[in-house]
């Protein structure tokens, strides 16, 4: 083992560690609710929702009577919602088959649903001070240039070999301190741009500062392919003040969420051409009025690039029984996308109407 690496890092990261709350924290509940929340989330928007979740469900057992909408609720504007459900199925798991308390041994926490190595390996060192080396995007990088790796991080060969190179280096006497002081150094320090190489603690040896190819590491093989989609939003009004509104089914982004009566098209379209939609009268019935239309909106996922426009329209009619309608004095109530929150953000429908 490089015993210079982890006591370098450990010796940094006793300097330069941010104050976060669930640093020195040995709860499994609260290391995995962290560490969930901070997938695909910067810690600056984490740290809200963290408090928020550790407010309204202090403990598993909380997380678990909770409905599957109030945890959406709860979780709006954070992204990536298939976190939210599983976070809720886990909790309900944990509390049915291991009475409230959260498993210690890895391969039990690596069976949860949500809980990859890097979360599984994370909570065993943080919450059991078990030797599991943490392999992150911040791992990748601060592997890749400092021992000069030039495997692509996302082939199944450089997965292996950075994981085998972070097991070996890793301090086993003090994994959870190695653990954090490894992810810290990367995305504080061996940032992806602009890192402050002159005065690295490991410029001495490191790879990528001596070969000049720290912009270059890591590599990574596949190119994201991404994909444009255009949606147009029914916001459909009736004459008794209720918009309608749909939760969205399985398969597709923002499972489990509510929106408007949605019109997807291959291509961005006009309000003229929406009219003459087969299914725009479908949704609307024919007695309907646009009275607003919004302006255009482009929300960006990791693989897709949403265009959205948004068309208020009465109705002269009252909706059917059938139909899942809220009255606009209540729309603060379902957990919608991001996508929706602005727009209703940017629009007084009470207004409007």
């Amino acid at each position: 083992m490089e015993r210079w690496f982890s006591g370098g890092l450990k010796k940094w990261y006793g300097v330069n560690k941010r104050d976060l709350p669930w640093r020195n924290e040995t709860d499994a509940y609260r290391i995995w609710l962290s560490e969930i929340i901070l997938q695909q989330t910067q810690v600056a928007q984490g740290l809200a929702y963290y408090r928020k979740f550790i407010t309204n469900y202090p403990t598993i057992r909380h997380l678990a009577k909770a409905s599957e909408d109030k945890v959406l609720k709860d979780w709006q504007g954070l992204g990536y919602y298939s976190r939210a459900r599983n976070l809720h199925a886990t909790a309900r798991h944990i509390a049915s088959n291991y009475k409230g308390v959260f498993p210690e041994i890895y391969k039990d926490i690596k069976a949860l649903k949500g809980v990859g190595d890097y979360t599984a390996a994370a909570i065993a060192s943080f919450a059991f001070n078990q030797p599991h080396a943490v392999v992150d995007g911040n791992v990748y990088r601060v592997l890749s240039r400092v021992f000069g790796i030039e495997t692509p991080m996302d082939s199944g060969k450089g997965k292996k070999q950075f994981q085998e190179l972070a097991s070996e280096l890793l301090d086993r006497k003090d994994p959870a301190t190695h653990n954090q002081a490894i992810m810290e150094f990367g995305s504080q320090w061996c940032r992806p741009l602009n890192p402050d190489c002159e005065h690295c603690i490991f410029n001495s040896k490191c790879f990528a500062f001596k070969n000049e190819l720290t912009a270059s590491l890591p590599v990574k093989e596949k190119k994201t392919k991404i994909r444009a989609r255009y949606f147009n939003y029914l916001v459909i009004i009736d004459k008794k003040q209720n918009v309608m509104i749909n939760r969205r089914s399985e398969g597709d982004i923002w499972q489990g969420l509510y929106e408007f009566a949605l019109l997807e098209t291959e291509k961005e379209i006009t309000g003229r051409a929406l009219l003459k939609h087969p299914g725009f009268h479908k949704h609307t019935g024919k007695k309907a009025e646009i009275i607003y239309t919004s302006n255009g909106y482009k929300h960006v996922l990791s693989h897709q690039h949403l265009f959205a426009k948004f068309y208020v329209i009465k109705t002269n009619t009252v909706f059917k029984k059938s139909i899942h309608a809220l009255s606009l004095k209540n729309l603060e109530k379902p957990a919608f996308p991001r996508l929706i929150e602005k727009f209703l953000n940017d629009c007084d429908l009470m207004e409007i109407c």
